[in-house]
């Protein structure tokens, strides 16, 4: 089973990028974040001709993520659940082959010490309880997506010049190793610790030529599935040719779950 995650900045103006990566890397289950686009003028006819059903979770012009699964899913639910600020759609579940498939957009924060940097930490934290409400690290589980945060300094191309930021605060950072903490594996990391491998490249000053990049995405899975995750990789060939994402693909191949 192949799951993938991509933030692709806009649906519709990587509907023909997204379709002609569908072909060619065919995945099982692509979670998709910033879609940035409401339910109803998402390309449900085009994603289900290239052989896929779609559940979507959508808001115009910002944020916005979306499901894309060979095998119908179920159970799909949008936000975190508890009562608490659900104006950005930033988070949807959906079960898929027996496996919970979660989508997320961890909002950016702007600037350390701002009211958007307090509120992207409030959300990690409502994630991290998330997971506690409604499962347990026994389950079959992929939380997918992009999370504005580098976890390493070999996540980081110049991590001196990042690390005061919203991206590679240690604040942050240590709100990720608490996500992990309830019991997920960065399957990424797990097939190479070496680093410097990048998801993620500013659109300015030639950011990617340079390789001047921060890994931003992340497959985390709970260890039934990490213990059959066989390869993971960033496909950099979608942050190549003309109007690409800011943000590459990433998949990771998973044998059939440990139950």
């Amino acid at each position: 089973m192949k799951i993938a995650t991509w933030n692709v900045n806009s649906i519709r103006a990587r509907q023909e990028r997204l379709l002609d990566w569908l072909q060619r890397a065919q995945p099982d289950v692509v979670c998709l974040q910033e879609i940035k686009a409401i339910d109803e003028v998402f390309p449900y006819e085009a994603v289900q001709a290239a052989g896929y059903h779609a559940a979507v979770y959508g808001q115009k012009t910002y944020n916005g993520v979306a499901v894309l699964s060979r095998t119908k899913p179920s159970n799909i639910e949008k936000g975190l659940a508890d009562g608490g600020d659900e104006s950005q759609a930033r988070l949807l579940r959906a079960e898929i082959g027996g496996i919970q498939v979660i989508t997320a957009y961890v909002p950016n924060g702007e600037t350390v010490g701002s009211e958007k940097y307090a509120y992207k930490l409030d959300w990690m934290r409502r994630l991290r309880s998330y997971l506690e409400r409604r499962f347990t690290p026994s389950v079959p589980l992929a939380l997918c997506g992009d999370f504005n945060v580098a976890r390493h300094e070999n996540d980081v191309a110049r991590p001196e010049a990042w690390a005061g930021t919203v991206l590679f605060h240690q604040q942050i950072r240590d709100a990720m190793e608490h996500l992990l903490a309830w019991g997920l594996v960065d399957v990424f990391r797990q097939h190479h610790p070496e680093g410097g491998l990048y998801s993620w490249w500013d659109y300015r000053m030639l950011a990617f030529p340079k390789n001047d990049g921060l890994r931003l995405d992340y497959i985390l899975v709970t260890e039934p599935l990490a213990v059959g995750c066989t390869s993971a990789e960033i496909d950099r060939q979608e942050r190549k040719g003309e109007k690409p994402s800011d943000h590459a693909p990433v998949a990771a191949m998973f044998q059939e779950p440990v139950r």
